[in-house]
């Protein structure tokens, strides 16, 4: 059995979460918990999909995330005539040893921004797919394994926009968390316009090691039996429920799960409770369930129907100490 996180480990790793959240605060103005949950997600070895419309700050987001990580990184815009190659690599012929060598693609780094995701064609799309599940990438039968670590943070605009494809649902399940970041509000919007000219430059700010450090941590982080069954019974619901065409996977629960774990960490606590998964519940599962026509056509939403699960699953009473 692995050993449990201390108190004292859970307050080391909670500085330097706070380190990268608040050194990314500095240029996304009044979003403190989009960046918070950001964080969350990063620590916890997924992948982070924002959601929204155009100029609201999702690729600001991305990048700042992956500077303030250090390490490498790429980015890559999706586009409609971007191929599968342009994502993972392609052969060349080198001429002084008359071969053909593996040249790798931008999705060989430690951070990838894959902004507006949903532009490119879904074949494209599924390029990511063994990347992002399985850290390789597989060309003419030969595997190249990734950096470590390696995280996809993608950027997309709603569907409904012109020139948009669905991404499929094995990729959906692929990221960890979704994250919608709105507009700001009146007084945040001034103080962005007022400080165009003046927005700080961001660096590095934790090493490859500490990141490395709070993951191990967060892995370490206690979850009573009661509460990994709560997230069993919540997902069990998602999957017999009459408005879901399609529940929560497995990957899911377990995506809820360690999330939680770096919630509860990310507040010094070396402990999850339940308001750890009631709180990432819907940024964990929402982008994961598809609900049938008759719902969609009735007007419900998917975090409408988490919200009624969470509402009937009855909460376990957990002792912490």
């Amino acid at each position: 059995m692995n050993a449990v996180a201390t108190e004292e480990d859970a307050v080391r790793a909670a500085k330097i979460f706070s380190t990268l959240a608040n050194n990314v605060a500095q240029v996304i103005k009044g979003k403190n918990n989009a960046i918070h949950m950001s964080c969350v997600c990063l620590f916890a070895g997924g992948h982070l999909l924002i959601e929204d419309v155009p100029g609201v700050g999702k690729t600001t987001l991305a990048k700042s995330l992956a500077i303030s990580m250090g390490g490498t990184q790429n980015r890559i815009q999706f586009t409609p005539d971007l191929l599968p190659t342009d994502v993972s690599g392609t052969t060349i012929f080198d001429q002084k040893t008359s071969e053909f060598i593996f040249k790798p693609g931008p999705i060989f780094a430690n951070i990838v921004l894959a902004d507006e995701i949903n532009r490119a064609s879904p074949k494209t799309q599924s390029a990511l797919l063994e990347a992002m599940e399985e850290h390789r990438v597989t060309f003419d039968g030969k595997t190249y394994t990734l950096p470590h670590p390696h995280m996809v943070i993608a950027t997309q605009n709603p569907i409904e926009l012109s020139g948009t494809y669905t991404l499929p649902e094995a990729q959906l399940d692929r990221f960890m968390m979704s994250l919608s970041i709105g507009y700001p509000s009146d007084v945040d919007e001034v103080s962005i316009m007022l400080s165009t000219d003046s927005t700080p430059e961001i660096y590095s700010v934790i090493s490859p090691d500490d990141f490395q450090d709070v993951s191990e941590i967060a892995r370490t982080i206690y979850v009573a039996e009661s509460l990994a069954a709560y997230i069993v019974s919540l997902a069990g619901e998602t999957r017999e429920n009459s408005d879901v065409a399609l529940g929560v996977s497995p990957r899911g629960s377990i995506a809820l799960y360690h999330a939680a774990q770096v919630l509860a960490l990310s507040m010094g606590r070396h402990y999850v409770t339940p308001d750890d998964i009631k709180t990432l519940v819907t940024k964990i599962w929402e982008h994961r369930i598809i609900l049938t026509s008759q719902a969609r056509l009735a007007g419900a939403t998917s975090s409408d129907v988490l919200a009624a699960i969470l509402a009937r699953v009855n909460v376990p009473i957990v002792r912490t100490s």
